[in-house]
């Protein structure tokens, strides 16, 4: 019983009003973004539904950050849109269940930690270009489709759709100042609804980009072959799209970790994921990830618990059952001005403040990340890239820390005190601070401030030792610590290094 407790988190101290109120919000800024996507992969308006209700559900249950909303994302979605056009969504549903099974190992092999190298100006640039493409997501709802060509809204019909998208910001901008009692996104959904049902405004509304009414998802199994071409034919996408999902969702869950300084559990998360995906994939889903701007107006709402975000998934399911109707008649206007506060609420102003402060090269990552986001929309390639700039230039920055004392004792013995780490990126450094032809028969490398780090560090030793030895000359290696100890002797079948103990200074000879 109490294992059920802890999983829902029951023990802890619920608003249920906050809760509810956060879920319902959660919901009514789901639903279009859901349909949008699932209309952009040329998939039907439902299987965008089913994949808001069964991952926002299922993370809510078994995820590893209370408080984080998933759904059908498009960041996952488009990678799937050439796979789907080219083999037919059956393929799509497969692909899915094994991206589901790739997020399952992740977790099960604890490795969502990895998340957590992600640097900060990384995250500064992944928040900020994710901000701009939230809100150039709503700035395309201004378009229209007539005879089946898309153009902008103009004349009165652009007015009002601006007006009422003005109402919508100011509603959610200016009604915490007075009260916190209820969330601003959803008295502002719901007051646009009201002004546009009894007024008789025309303007854009859910039901104008398609139907949200349907049946319970039903089981099926992909209707694909199952050989080994069908295997190649889906494993790179899923690869893909799990990767791009798991970096969104652990991402989201460190944005969130940030703004409740709590911890959420990485890899608990990434087995969720999975569960959801492989789910999507048997139930006609299109699969997903967390959803940043959703997981904002859930905070923001003051929802700090998994009740929230299970509301919400039921409040999906129960407009796809019998609240279609209700639905499809919100203005698009009020959910495009709730967005649009959530992708400057998503912008990382501070960025800004402090940018000046920030090196040269965090800010050339940050702006790149950003950019690569908003131009490519890939989120994974963006991070990825940052973190790969980041780490190079990490390692360029260490190679040149490290040094070398130099000095003859009364015995005639040229001592190398080394300071710094030794690794791939500072072995040639290393080696032009020996002088092997002049120096004195017996020398000392002193590693007591170094480390050796990698491969590139242990064939940097070999080589240096075996050049003293050509010499008629003895050498050796000082305070190795333990791991750098191991390092060597795991090396012995690729390299010749010969460990020898001293009491005093465990010495390397060679």
């Amino acid at each position: 019983m109490q294992k059920i407790i802890s999983l829902f988190d029951f023990r802890q101290e619920i608003n249920y009003k906050n809760e509810i109120l956060a879920g319902l919000t959660v919901a009514m800024t789901m639903i279009p973004e859901s349909l949008s996507f699932a209309i952009l992969a040329g998939l039907s308006p439902l299987t965008g539904l089913y994949a808001a209700f069964l991952m926002g559900l299922i993370t809510a249950v078994f995820g590893g950050r209370p408080g984080m909303v998933s759904g059908g994302a498009g960041a996952t979605v488009v990678v799937l849109i050439a796979l789907a056009s080219a083999h037919g969504v059956e393929y799509l549903f497969a692909a899915v269940v094994l991206a589901g099974i790739f997020q399952i190992l992740v977790g099960a092999f604890k490795l969502g930690k990895f998340v957590r190298l992600i640097p900060q100006p990384v995250m500064y640039g992944f928040l900020n270009g994710l901000a701009v493409i939230i809100f150039m997501a709503q700035v395309a709802q201004f378009k229209i489709v007539s005879d089946g060509i898309e153009s902008w809204m103009n004349g009165m019909s652009l007015y009002i759709m601006m007006g009422l998208t003005l109402l919508t910001v100011a509603i959610v901008f200016f009604l915490p100042r007075f009260t916190k009692a209820v969330p601003a996104s959803l008295v502002a959904i719901i007051v646009v609804s009201a002004l546009v049902f009894f007024v008789g405004i025309d303007t854009k509304k859910v039901l104008d980009i398609a139907s949200v009414s349907g049946s319970f998802p039903k089981f099926h199994i992909p209707q694909i072959p199952f050989s080994l071409e069908t295997l190649q034919i889906i494993f790179p996408y899923a690869m893909i799209m799990a990767g791009v999902g798991l970096i969104e969702s652990l991402l989201t869950l460190n944005m969130v970790d940030e703004i409740t300084a709590t911890k959420g559990n990485s890899n608990r998360e990434a087995v969720a994921q999975g569960i959801a995906n492989m789910t999507n994939g048997f139930f006609g889903g299109m699969g997903g990830c967390a959803m940043v701007a959703q997981t904002l107006v859930n905070i923001g709402a003051g929802a700090r618990t998994r009740l929230s975000a299970i509301i919400g998934a039921l409040t999906i399911l129960f407009v796809i059952l019998a609240g279609g109707s209700v639905i499809e008649q919100i203005p698009m206007a009020a959910l495009v001005g709730v967005m649009m506060m959530v992708a400057i609420g998503t912008f990382e102003w501070v960025s800004f403040r402090i940018i000046n402060k920030m090196p040269k090269h965090d800010i050339f990552t940050g702006i790149l990340v950003a950019v690569i986001t908003v131009v490519l929309h890939n989120l994974a390639l963006a991070v990825l890239v940052g973190v790969i700039i980041s780490a190079l230039v990490f390692a360029w920055e260490s190679a040149k820390r490290i040094r070398a004392r130099k000095f003859i004792d009364n015995n005639g013995v040229k001592h190398y005190e080394i300071f710094g780490p030794l690794f791939f990126g500072s072995v040639s450094a290393f080696t032009e601070k020996f002088d092997v032809m002049n120096d004195p028969q017996e020398v000392v490398i002193d590693f007591s401030e170094s480390r050796v780090s990698d491969m590139s560090a242990i064939d940097a030793l070999h080589k240096i030792t075996e050049k003293y030895q050509q010499q008629g000359k003895i050498l050796h290696l000082r305070h190795l610590s333990p791991e750098c100890r191991k390092l060597l002797q795991n090396a012995e079948s690729i390299i010749e290094v010969n460990i020898q103990e001293d009491p005093e200074y465990r010495v390397m000879e060679k």
